[in-house]
């Protein structure tokens, strides 16, 4: 059998401050009823000042380093978009507040897809033999790049870190990752975008427009994309597992809004109640929403042990991705 990486250990992190839909309807004219219609979304969570995405992802890491009953990890890889500082990586910081100086440590920035790219990057340490140990999480602070006059998006995300603890196995066994497939598409980079800040902006003559600092999407578009470039993952990583969708017992898509994953499932044909979903409670949190759907659903007991389960995303880049494990027997923290 090859080595393989397999998930051992489930944490989680969420702010304390929960933020409704008429809360912020009252910052920028809209409704309680106009996003849940849109988004599905209900209410979010907001970090409180101070907090930085640092604080969450070592919140979360802890957690799953405990569930897995490991002890330390050889590596750590961080998939964020609101890293603490353009320079250096969160990851390092987040390795020794968490005891493990020395560790490898690196972020994967694929915004909303970054968890799937960080397992990827993770697997690869594992089957290469450069760890035997290797902490994962998605961990993002949009509230701190969100613009409140911007109802599209002020309304659409929220702050959160997810984490899990993969060891080295081998194929086959429960819990390890099996097939991947990722992809992207440059050219549509201004769909989803934060156009301040890096070096494109910073070494133009001229100045920019105060706004830019703020992140933006193209919703219409980035609709279109994500539930077209989602479905063909998925159908890839099918392919490539030999399973067929029928096989699926759970579907954990990035929560980014309720119609994407219901037109999803529907081009998919998978049965109601196959696809997991948490965004009523918690909102898009961007890279931390796979590892925090996965928490949710295994606290739950929604998600169990044997369950065949596919993880798939779409995010800013253009960025997508999924793979395949079947559920270990777990206990999440």
């Amino acid at each position: 059998m090859t080595r393989a990486a397999v998930v051992a250990g489930l944490g989680c992190a969420l702010p304390d401050r929960v933020v409704t839909n008429a809360e912020l309807a009252a910052l920028n004219g809209s409704s309680d009823e106009w996003i849940r219609t849109r988004t599905g979304i209900r209410q979010r969570r907001f970090a409180a000042p101070g907090t930085a995405t640092s604080d969450l992802a070592v919140e979360a890491g802890r957690a799953a380093l405990k569930s897995s009953g490991q002890g330390g990890a050889d590596a750590v890889v961080v998939a964020t978009t609101t890293p603490d500082r353009p320079c250096p990586a969160t990851a390092p910081l987040v390795a020794c507040r968490l005891g493990l100086s020395g560790a490898a440590a690196f972020d994967v920035g694929a915004v909303c897809t970054g968890f799937i790219y960080a397992l990827a990057a993770a697997a690869g340490l594992i089957a290469a033999e450069l760890a035997d140990r290797v902490l994962v999480i998605g961990a993002d602070t949009f509230s701190s790049i969100l613009n409140p006059r911007d109802r599209a998006t002020f309304a659409v995300f929220g702050d959160g870190a997810g984490a899990v603890l993969l060891r080295a196995g081998r194929g086959g066994e429960p819990g390890a990752l099996e097939a991947f497939d990722l992809g992207s598409d440059g050219d549509g980079r201004d769909l989803i975008t934060v156009r301040a800040g890096g070096s494109q902006q910073r070494l133009r003559d001229e100045p920019g427009d105060p706004d830019d600092q703020y992140f933006t999407m193209a919703g219409r578009e980035v609709f279109k994309h994500a539930v077209q470039r989602m479905e063909r993952s998925v159908r890839t990583t099918l392919e490539r597992t030999g399973w067929q969708h029928t096989d699926l017992d759970r579907l954990v898509c990035h929560q980014a809004n309720q119609r994407i994953l219901d037109r999803l499932a529907d081009l998919l044909g998978l049965a109601p109640g196959r696809t997991v979903s948490n965004i009523s409670h918690v909102g898009n949190t961007a890279a931390a929403s796979i590892p925090l759907a996965l928490h949710q659903a295994s606290a739950d007991g929604d998600l169990r042990a044997g369950h065949r389960v596919l993880l798939t995303a779409f995010g800013g880049g253009l960025t997508w991705g999924s793979v395949t494990l079947t559920w270990p027997d777990i206990t999440a923290a």
